[in-house]
């Protein structure tokens, strides 16, 4: 992965406050509510908010991110919650998951690059039970214009960067869809998630 994408997250985990807060997106919150704990993965976590949170809920975590600098910080903030996740850092085909190993797989705000990501939503969903249940919240297309209203809204500058519902639908083919949505949504999360915008929900069942 290009070392000025690596250099962009390490330099703004390396910062005391943490990016996008502490507490858990709400979403995910409400998805993870639903289910029985079990085993889940949280893609590009960056510094552990949701992957802690998961962790204090009872489920067995693992994480991964390309920032070394986040995952000192969400190892800290599991430390400080009293729970354990497994994070490793690096690219995801170099990482050594199971076929089959996760119950669960958050893609929350995972935004890999645009040559990436598609690739990356197929080789995650191998990692997936069958029966499994991919939760899923990130910006929409759409999201450009409110990004141009208020950059403190965060997101991704360029289109390709960005999600629609077909690209969903393809990526997640072999999926009974339980919820699939673009909606308009007011986000409060740390310093860089401020401000109306734009994005697609989507809880899927492997079948």
């Amino acid at each position: 992965m290009e070392s000025t994408w690596l250099k962009h997250w390490d330099e703004r985990y390396r910062k005391e406050e943490y990016a996008y807060g502490k507490q858990p997106n709400h979403y995910l919150k409400e998805q993870l509510a639903e289910l029985e704990a079990g085993s889940i993965l949280f893609p590009a976590e960056g510094e552990g908010r949701n992957a802690v949170y998961a962790a204090c809920q009872g489920w067995n975590v693992d994480a991964f991110d390309i920032s070394k600098e986040g995952r000192n910080k969400a190892l800290l903030l599991a430390e400080k919650n009293n729970v354990t996740i497994n994070y490793q850092v690096g690219e995801l085909p170099d990482l050594n998951y199971d076929v089959g190993q996760f119950d669960a797989i958050a893609l929350i705000y995972a935004h890999f690059p645009a040559h990436l990501k598609s690739a990356y939503h197929k080789l995650l969903d191998k990692y997936l039970v069958k029966g499994g249940v991919i939760i899923f919240e990130a910006f929409s297309k759409k999201h450009l214009e409110y990004r141009l209203k208020n950059e403190k809204v965060g997101g991704p500058r360029d289109l390709e960067s960005l999600f629609s519902i077909e690209e969903l639908r393809s990526d997640f083919a072999n999926y009974e869809v339980l919820e699939l949505e673009e909606k308009e949504v007011e986000l409060n999360e740390g310093l860089y998630h401020n401000g109306k915008s734009s994005v697609i929900r989507f809880v899927g069942k492997k079948m």
